[in-house]
């Protein structure tokens, strides 16, 4: 079990996370889990995820493939991401608590394209969204355009979650009809589906490197994320907050 949060750490972890414009965030229960190891070799019982929201405008105008405007949002968001998650990981430790920052976007296993630990997971388990069938993570305020960190802990620091473990897709498959890729498989996600029956990493990978190299050299795409109706009705009713990093 995470150990119980120490007096006061919610409250200065609430102020740490509004000073720095982060407005989804939560605690994940990572019991069972295998998380990433510290120097001890001894892996984390909880997480901190928090998403930091896309400029609307650029999400939007990328659905039929991406561009430099995106390419260059995308880095500068992952970038601040990095920046928070380290900040907040020598704070943590600074209070005694042991921490340890996720890299926004890092592929350290190239063949089976995954990094360290799905920050979709720690999202899920913080009860920020679900996974749609783009295998991205919605969440209720931004829809998918939003980028992940994960700073992991053993305090809870506040009460996990609740974890959300089904999707809320309903019967939508905008994301998978626009898919240039065709590598969405439709499934609809609850917690523990492997990622393979949502999404065929190899051919998204393949394809974005094969067509859009000039971006990031082929990191980047995002049309499943720029269709999907969550996004598009923060764009339509205006509400959706621009990240810390475009203001």
């Amino acid at each position: 079990m995470p150990q119980s949060k120490a007096p006061g750490l919610s409250t200065w972890l609430d102020a740490w996370m509004q000073a720095r414009n982060v407005p989804l965030w939560g605690v994940a229960d990572l019991q069972g889990f295998a998380t990433p190891t510290d120097a001890s070799g001894r892996g984390f019982a909880a997480a901190l995820a928090f998403a930091l929201p896309m400029d609307r405008a650029v999400m939007a105008s990328i659905q039929t493939g991406p561009n430099q405007a995106y390419a260059d949002l995308y880095a500068s968001v992952n970038g601040r991401i990095n920046e928070i998650s380290i900040e907040l990981a020598a704070d943590l430790r600074q209070r005694g608590i042991r921490a340890l920052a996720l890299a926004a976007s890092k592929r350290t296993d190239p063949v089976n394209i995954r990094g360290d630990f799905p920050h979709k997971t720690a999202a899920t388990r913080a009860g920020i969204g679900w996974i749609g069938r783009n295998c991205q993570l919605i969440t209720r305020s931004y829809g998918p355009w939003v980028r992940l960190g994960t700073v992991f802990t053993d305090f809870a620091l506040k009460e996990p979650g609740p974890a959300l473990e089904r999707s809320f897709c309903g019967t939508c498959t905008a994301c998978i009809s626009a898919c240039p890729a065709g590598a969405l498989q439709g499934a609809a996600w609850s917690a523990g589906l492997a990622r393979e029956a949502q999404l065929d990493a190899q051919s998204c990978d393949t394809w974005k490197k094969t067509h859009y190299s000039r971006y990031h050299k082929g990191h980047n795409c995002g049309i499943c994320s720029a269709v999907c109706p969550h996004g598009l009705k923060t764009l339509a009713k205006g509400r959706g907050r621009q990240s810390a990093v475009c203001l």
